[in-house]
C-alpha cells in the first residue's frame, strides 16, 4: 500500500516515514502544500496523510482541490488545530479522519489499517465488460470467470482503480512490483499482453489503451 505523507515538520517526517516502512507501507513524502498536491494529482497513492498548516498551500486547499478529482481515496489530517468547528470544516472539505498532535504512531498505525479495511468492503470494480472481485480475487470479462495469475490480477486492479489517469511504466514497477531501483520495465509489456488475451476484449473497445514510450490508461 502507497501512502502520500504532506508534512512540514522534518522530524515528524523522518519520524512517520520510518515507522511506516517498518510497517510494510511505501511512504512519499512532500514538505510544502503545492508539491502534495501535484503528486496527489498526477500520481496514486491508497492513502494520504496531511497536515493543515503547511507552506505555500494549506492541507484544507489540497483536500478541496484533491476531492474534486478523487472521491475515494482515504484522507487522514494530522494537525494542532482541534476545535470542534475546525474538525467540521476539515471533514467537510473531504477528510475521512482526523488525529491530533501530538499522537500515539501506534494509534495512527490502526486508524490507517482501518480505513484500508474500508476500502476492502467497496470490494467491485468495473471497467466495461470487466469486473474485478477483490474480497473473492475473481476477475470476469463479459460475464465470464478469467483465470488470472497473481501478478496479472494485481495489475489490472491497478490500472482499474486509477482509471481516466495515465499509468506510466515506472509508476507500475514500483507500485505493483514494489521494485525502486533501475529495472526493465518491459516485464509489463509481456503481463499486459497476457492480460489482454485473457479478458478478449473486442478490438472496437479500447478499455486498456497503452500510451506509446509512457504506459497505460484505463477508460469506460
Amino acid at each position: 500500500m502507497r501512502i502520500l505523507l504532506v508534512e512540514d515538520e522534518a522530524g515528524i517526517v523522518q519520524f512517520l516515514q520510518q515507522g511506516l516502512e517498518e510497517e510494510g507501507y511505501s511512504v512519499t513524502t512532500a514538505a510544502n502544500g503545492e508539491l502534495g498536491l501535484q503528486l496527489l494529482l498526477n500520481e496514486s497513492f491508497d492513502l494520504v496523510l496531511l497536515d493543515w498548516m503547511l507552506p505555500q498551500k494549506t492541507g484544507l486547499e489540497i483536500c478541496k482541490s484533491f476531492r474534486e478529482k478523487d472521491k475515494t481515496t482515504p484522507i487522514i489530517f494530522l494537525t494542532a488545530k482541534d476545535t470542534v468547528q475546525e474538525t467540521i470544516e476539515g471533514l467537510q472539505a473531504g477528510a475521512n479522519d482526523y488525529i491530533k498532535k501530538p499522537f500515539s504512531f501506534d494509534e495512527l498505525v490502526e486508524r490507517i489499517k482501518i480505513h484500508f479495511r474500508n476500502l476492502e468492503t467497496n470490494s467491485i470494480l468495473q471497467l466495461g465488460p470487466i469486473e474485478i472481485d477483490l474480497n473473492k480475487h475473481i476477475v470476469s470479462s463479459y460475464k465470464k470467470e478469467i483465470n488470472l495469475t497473481h501478478r496479472e490480477f494485481e495489475l489490472l486492479h491497478y490500472l482499474v482503480k486509477n482509471k481516466g489517469k495515465v499509468c506510466t511504466r515506472t509508476q507500475i514497477i514500483e507500485d505493483v512490483w514494489d521494485i525502486h531501483f533501475d529495472y526493465d520495465t518491459g516485464v509489463i509489456d509481456v503481463f499486459m499482453n497476457a492480460i489482454r488475451k485473457k479478458l478478449n476484449l473486442k478490438k472496437e473497445d479500447d478499455y486498456i489503451k497503452t500510451i506509446r514510450g509512457v504506459g497505460y490508461i484505463t477508460n469506460d
